[in-house]
């Protein structure tokens, strides 16, 4: 194709603005290359012609074998497949191809390569973002491969306003399109935006046109555009052209001219229906090689709807599977909870008899000890301890019974092994009895000595006594020591916070910092309040202010068993770290005078703990017999009780000293 050739589309008409050189019906050509890579606005009312005039250009390059692209907005251009074998494709089932964003590429690739015309018909989309989206791929795909192969290619626009409105708000697709007209040209692809609105257009595309068809318009607005464009004189001549007429406005030969549009020849599916019956013409169809590509990329397209579908339903199953194990996890969890309160319930009702009623809970070792039964006839905790008592009674009373039957006081057949959890007493005063009062050991038939000595009553009182003054006292060391240094970790302005919350009992942060000698500075105060409320010394109490928790923390430790005195003596022995003593013995709005000196010194504290321990002279003993000095300890009761004339008579005359106390600490 050479540069003159040229495409008749029009002739000269009579009127304002006609061209005095050239006589009415003179033929009107446009150059193809112009009008292929150019920048091209075509304008008028509805019903002026200017879809006639778009038809006209359009009929004359398909028949010279030229492509193109037409972006249909109300799907008046089917008419074109009457004559020509072009692909319709858009949304609707009378469209040769349904498409989607995911065939621009492919469709680019028919229009340039291929040199298939294309009517892009969007008016069937029901979502104007889908619409949208495939155009400004399909632009973006026409402009890329464009840049590689510099072929001359029209790309025409309905209603142009819609992409790139004067007003603002224009979207990816309207800046796409705006570059095609800047940019386009020096790669080969050309532009014409089709509208009945010239006011709605943004002035930058109109300005930059190569030629402009200015059709019949009668809104002032539109008319301002034509005055500032064309001069006035066709501002008001433009109100006045008939239907396909049009002023023609060219660059590449600086004139204005009044012609007439011709008639398009093919179907035109958009004029305004009449009353007559309506009949649509036999249309062409394209090749079915041609659809099949196309419709290759919708068949994927579905087959990865339809996995994502069976994926997203997948999914939904193992969310539900998932909701219901963790369900199934946290009733599991609920039920374990409460068979371990069960089990605790028993053991603690199992083990009053032994324990004299104390309730609780008995320690059972994970593994069975050495010497005791394992696998399936091994007893359970509570159980072996409960039948051990039991058994040992039993044999005591039994080797009783048979002592006096042969005048052997049982007493002093004392044995090497306690009941309770395997505690053992002095094995050398043991023998020693043994042997003053039994003579040789007794052997066994086959003639060797028997190992194994009886428990009598005495043995499991003294052992039930020990293990219970050593969880007492343990635990009491354990909670104070525990309470003692969380209150030692603290920084000292944070301690002295804690005196003022002892003190007040509930008071705010503010307060208190400043009562320990700090500012008023919220952020201050809290900063450092931070760190006793961690550590648990102190609660929140509602509405900003916070209580003293120390007493809360002991009570809890002995999970409410203790009284409040008990209570009172440990919380006056964790308190000495950070009370100072003239504070620590009276209460808080105690009379200032009655505050002198020290009111009580660290022997005093600890004389106090150890009464509130039951720490009391058999208490001491009980000690001292944990030791080994069982002797001294009854030597020091006896001296004692002959200085002061007085002595706790037995319980029960039958019981030994361990026994008997053993038996008034379960009263108690």
């Amino acid at each position: 194709m050479s540069e003159e050739e040229a495409i008749h589309v029009a002739d000269v008409s009579e009127g304002i603005g006609g061209d005095a050189t050239a006589e009415p019906g003179s033929p009107v050509e446009l150059p193809v290359v112009d009008v292929l890579t150019g920048r091209s606005f075509i304008t008028g009312k509805s019903g002026s012609g200017k879809s006639n005039t778009a038809s006209v250009v359009i009929e004359n390059l398909l028949s010279n074998g030229f492509p193109v692209m037409i972006v249909d907005t109300d799907g008046e251009y089917y008419g074109l497949k009457e004559e020509y074998e072009i692909l319709h494709a858009g949304a609707d089932d009378e469209c040769d191809i349904v498409v989607s964003p995911e065939h621009a590429e492919k469709l680019a690739t028919l229009a340039l390569e291929q040199n298939v015309p294309i009517i892009l018909d969007v008016s069937g989309y029901l979502e104007e973002e889908t619409a949208n989206e495939l155009l400004l791929e399909v632009v973006k795909q026409l402009f890329a491969k464009e840049k590689r192969m510099k072929k001359p290619f029209l790309l025409v626009i309905e209603e142009c306003h819609e992409y790139i409105p004067e007003g603002g708000g224009m979207d990816e697709t309207g800046k796409m399109l705006i570059k095609v007209g800047k940019r386009g040209r020096k790669h080969g692809l050309g532009i014409v935006g089709i509208s009945q609105r010239p006011a709605d257009v943004k002035k930058d595309f109109i300005t930059q046109c190569d030629w402009l068809c200015w059709h019949r318009l009668t809104w002032d607005n539109d008319t301002k555009v034509v005055g500032r464009i064309l001069g006035s004189k066709y501002a008001s001549a433009v109100e006045d052209l008939g239907d396909g007429e049009a002023f023609l406005m060219t660059d590449w030969d600086e004139s204005i001219r009044r012609i007439q549009f011709h008639r398009k020849e093919t179907f035109d599916a958009g004029a305004t229906p009449g009353l007559d019956d309506f009949e649509r013409p036999e249309l062409k169809s394209v090749s079915s090689d041609l659809v099949g590509e196309l419709e290759s990329i919708s068949d994927e397209k579905e087959r990865r709807e339809s996995e994502i579908a069976d994926l997203k339903q997948e999914l939904e199953k193992k969310d539900r599977r998932i909701a219901d194990l963790e369900r199934e996890l946290e009733e599991a969890r609920d039920l374990s909870d409460m068979a371990d309160q069960f089990a605790q319930a028993l053991l603690g009702k199992a083990e009053a008899p032994y324990r004299g009623g104390g309730g609780r809970a008995a320690r059972i070792p994970e593994r069975p000890e050495p010497g005791r039964p394992d696998g399936d006839d091994a007893e359970s905790g509570d159980q072996s301890v409960l039948k051990s008592y039991d058994e040992a009674v039993a044999a005591t009373e039994e080797r009783a019974q048979e002592a006096d039957e042969s005048g052997t006081d049982p007493a002093a057949e004392s044995g090497a092994s306690a009941a309770d959890g395997g505690a053992e007493i002095d094995e050398s005063d043991a023998d020693a009895a043994d042997a003053d009062a039994a003579g040789p050991a007794p052997e066994s038939e086959s003639g060797t000595p028997d190992d194994v000595d009886p428990v009598t009553r005495d043995d499991v009182a003294e052992s039930a006594l020990r293990f219970d003054d050593a969880i007492e006292l343990g635990t009491r060391e354990a909670v104070i020591e525990e309470l003692r240094s969380r209150i030692e970790a603290l920084p000292e302005l944070s301690r002295g916070m804690l005196r003022h919350y002892r003190r007040e009992g509930a008071s705010d942060p503010v307060a208190a910092h400043i009562d320990a000698g700090g500012d008023g500075d919220s952020g201050h105060a809290y900063s450092r309040h931070r760190p006793i409320r961690r550590a648990g010394l102190i609660r929140h109490a509602g509405r900003g202010s916070y209580a003293y928790a120390v007493p809360d923390l002991v009570r809890e430790a002995y999970a409410d068993r203790l009284d409040e005195d008990q209570v009172d003596e440990i919380v006056r022995a964790v308190e000495r770290v950070f009370v100072p003593p003239a504070e620590l013995h009276y209460p808080p709005d105690a009379d200032p005078a009655d505050v002198e000196g020290e009111a009580g010194t660290e022997a005093d504290d600890r004389t106090a703990l150890e009464g509130a321990d039951g720490a009391t002279t058999e208490g001491d003993e009980a000690a001292a017999e944990r030791e080994g000095d069982s002797a001294s300890a009854e030597a020091e009761e006896s001296a004692e009780a002959g200085e002061t004339g007085e002595a706790e008579p037995p319980t029960d005359p039958g019981l030994s000293d361990a026994a008997r106390r053993f038996a008034e600490r379960s009263e108690r």
